[in-house]
């Protein structure tokens, strides 16, 4: 059997032992379409955190080949388990070749001018590319893709839709089996939900708000604490 480190040396022959893929061509992502990502990718990095073996990243290409411009997908969020996500990271772009095997998860935020190449061109393209699942959000409710949710597992080569189901409250969501979490959306809002609590997986910036709220609360327990010590102290004489 062929090594993995034997393969990327096939694959990278004849390039510079510290070769990169490309940058991609620079591209504005609207306000809510960066807040989208910035807070799905960093919950999830929260989540998975105990686990080093996880790659969580975006805004490279996705390749077969190395060397082919031809491929020019670049996800919004990439997720694969199971690989060492360092070495990915330091090729500056997801190679299937090098990676080993294929994402686990892609996802597409929507977006004015990219809306309508997501749910078309990028899902026939990442299911030729052996992606297991492709999950797409539009927090327009639909205006940029053809759903404000939805979601594609991989069988036999070919996609077939993940069940989506719309809450009377409005909420829509639908469970991710590669991630074991529910992605909902909320409000015109990205979440991610604990099937098992139902409850939200917070983002860094809600746990650091949490956090500073229960200092805050601890701090005025102890200080009642205190006014109680020194009163009860005064009434006994001390």
């Amino acid at each position: 059997m062929t090594s993995p480190k034997a393969k990327e040396k096939d694959y990278l022959e004849g390039l510079p032992d510290d070769w990169q893929v490309p940058d991609p061509s620079p591209r504005e992502l609207e306000m809510q379409q960066h807040r989208d990502i910035s807070d799905f990718d960093a919950t999830l990095m929260a989540h998975f955190a105990h686990r080093d073996d996880v790659l969580i990243a975006g805004g490279g290409y996705l390749r077969n080949d190395p060397r082919d411009e031809k491929e020019q997908f670049v996800p919004d969020c990439v997720v694969t388990f199971g690989v060492d996500p360092d070495a990915i990271i330091s090729r500056n772009g997801y190679v299937i070749q090098h990676a080993g095997k294929p994402p686990d998860f892609v996802l597409e935020v929507a977006s004015h001018s990219t809306g309508r190449r997501d749910y078309t061109v990028k899902r026939e393209g990442y299911a030729g590319y052996g992606v297991k699942e492709y999950w797409r959000f539009d927090h327009t409710g639909g205006q940029y893709h053809d759903a404000p949710l939805a979601g594609d597992t991989l069988n036999g080569g070919e996609y077939t839709p993940i069940s989506v189901t719309q809450e009377p409250d409005g909420l829509i969501w639908g469970h991710s089996e590669v991630l074991g979490l529910d992605l909902c959306w909320n409000d015109g809002v990205l979440k991610l939900r604990n099937p098992e609590t139902g409850s939200y997986l917070p983002t860094p910036e809600e746990m650091q708000s949490e956090l500073e709220a229960a200092q805050e609360r601890a701090a005025s327990a102890e200080a009642r604490a205190a006014e109680l010590e020194a009163e009860l102290r005064r009434l006994r004489g001390q």
